[in-house]
């Protein structure tokens, strides 16, 4: 149950270093209506410990919040138990009969490099099985799902005693997963150990990781779309789980912007926010005064 539930808790969050070096921007926008603001924060759903603590802009703005939002609640574990099995086959059925030979081979191999017994993962249903590839390549590269920024998030209003209200949940999120055709987790399985094999998944982690820190969403754009160019299926995948979720989102922070309640941080994973279909321009479309919070690198001051 443990590796299902970190494997669902990866994809729920899937769907967007040293001491914190000094930088033009944070993946941080303030959004502003005629009557309250928000605060959109970008972020990365594993992490490394010496990311913490977050610069002071980004605290500064949790700290003027009165609510957290997430995508959904990663800490609920009994949500996230009632809706783990629907990632399995059930017994005795495996992932070996669903799957090419060819492709459970390179899979078996893949296991081995990460040092995953095939016995956790043999009854992984093909989307949850190729998550889990790209859940141990981030631990791989240094940045482990328990430090990403949403789990510090909920565990600092958890200590605050902050409300914590989900942007989508984890039965949303769950549904879409189990939306997934048997078809289309042949192509993500598939995609996904070549991704691996050949470097493009180490690739795109280290590329997201760096465009989150320097606050470009530019260059986090640029690093999907290159490894849409090289993986099959991926931009269709990015498509079901990223861009065609917003519409549903914008319409929430737009209700909670005209509304009451207060401030309201919103951390959503940083893909979410950037683009021509990310949040920060569908908000700009409605009318709202968006702003990405500037923090001048040391030495420099921001021009007034």
């Amino acid at each position: 149950m443990t590796i299902r539930r970190g494997a669902l808790r990866f994809v729920v969050a899937l769907a967007a270093l040293a001491a914190w070096p000094a930088f033009a921007q944070n993946f941080l926008w303030r959004v502003d209506s005629l009557t309250n603001h928000a605060w959109l924060f970008g972020t990365v759903h594993a992490g490394s410990p010496d990311w913490y603590p977050l610069p002071k802009a980004v605290a500064e703005a949790f700290d003027d919040s009165a609510t957290l939002v997430v995508e959904a609640d990663i800490t609920n574990r009994a949500e996230m138990d009632r809706h783990a099995p629907s990632m399995s086959y059930e017994a005795p059925d495996t992932l070996r009969n669903h799957v090419p030979p060819p492709d459970y081979a390179r899979f078996l191999r893949l296991l081995a490099r990460f040092g995953i017994p095939e016995a956790d993962a043999a009854r992984m249903k093909p989307f949850a099985a190729a998550s889990l590839l790209v859940l141990a390549e981030w631990t791989r590269q240094g940045f482990l799902p328990q430090l990403g920024v949403d789990a510090y998030f909920l565990e600092q209003a958890k200590q605050r005693k902050k409300p914590v209200v989900e942007l989508e949940g984890v039965a949303t999120q769950a549904k879409l997963m189990e939306s997934v055709t048997p078809a289309e987790g042949i192509e993500f399985f598939e995609g996904t150990l070549t991704a691996l094999e050949e470097g493009y998944a180490a690739e795109q982690i280290q590329g997201m990781v760096r465009a989150w820190r320097i606050g470009d969403p530019e260059l986090m754009l640029q690093v999907a779309r290159r490894y849409d160019d090289k993986v099959k299926g991926a931009a269709r995948f990015e498509e079901k789980f990223v861009w065609s979720r917003h519409d549903a989102m914008v319409a929430k922070i737009s209700d909670w912007l005209e509304g009451a309640g207060g401030t309201r941080f919103i951390a959503v994973g940083a893909l979410h926010l950037v683009g021509p279909h990310g949040l920060v321009e569908m908000l700009r479309a409605k009318g709202y005064r968006v702003q990405q919070i500037f923090v001048a690198p040391q030495g420099e001051k921001k021009n007034e």
